[in-house]
């Protein structure tokens, strides 16, 4: 039988939104105070762990790199504190270009689309609210659940063949859910060195012709 495109998955930060840098910075201004070096591997382990949580990278930190692991306390407070610095801002940032013109093309043309971050749950649904893109989404997913749990439940609850359905997303973390659950993969832009033969796109304008490139 042949394969038809019926369901995209898309991480939101970095492939819908051009979020990643106000995201550093929040990063870099949550752990000022402490000395540069600390702040620079705090801000790269983040760039280079994109689509998991901030309680992950929370808790890296000061595991890792300060040595001084958190209470569970301390990592609901310092994962408010980011939220607080972090979340207006994704509000208000650009589109990914071509995102918005791709997402409104693909929903008129009825396939399903869902977006799975590693965003807090509540967190992403207002920032979908607020930006006023909600129903451009069948789901909208965060954490702490695992993307590869998200994708597995969504398939099962819309019936839907991994093999007619594409995952977008700009980390390795986005690929390995991919991988994991037996769907397609496209990159979009990022500094990730993805395995070789992956579709790699700067951004969303060339998307539709790389999902042809796939199901034709």
């Amino acid at each position: 039988m042949a394969r038809e495109l019926r369901a995209l998955f898309f991480d939101f930060d970095g492939v819908i939104v051009d979020s990643i840098q106000p995201k550093t910075e929040a990063f870099r201004l949550l752990f000022q105070g402490y000395p540069e070096h600390i702040v620079k591997s705090v801000a790269d382990y983040h760039r280079l762990h994109g689509g998991i949580s901030r309680v992950d990278k929370i808790i890296h930190a000061h595991t890792n790199f300060l040595g001084k692991p958190l209470t569970k306390e301390e990592v609901k407070e310092w994962s408010r504190r980011y939220s607080e610095l972090v979340v207006q801002k994704v509000i208000d940032v650009s589109w990914i270009a071509g995102a918005k013109e791709f997402l409104h093309k693909a929903k008129e043309n009825g396939l399903k689309i869902f977006v799975i971050s590693g965003t807090p749950e509540d967190e992403l649904k207002y920032i979908l609210q607020q930006r006023g893109i909600t129903d451009l989404f069948q789901e909208q997913l965060g954490s702490p659940v695992r993307k590869p749990e998200h994708i597995r439940w969504l398939l099962e609850k819309y019936q839907l063949n991994p093999v007619d359905c594409v995952f977008i997303g700009d980390a390795l973390t986005d690929y390995d859910a991919a991988a994991e659950t037996g769907l397609a993969f496209i990159g979009i832009q990022g500094e990730v060195d993805f395995p070789e033969k992956t579709t790699v796109l700067p951004d969303c304008t060339g998307l539709q012709e790389a999902l042809d490139d796939i199901f034709l």
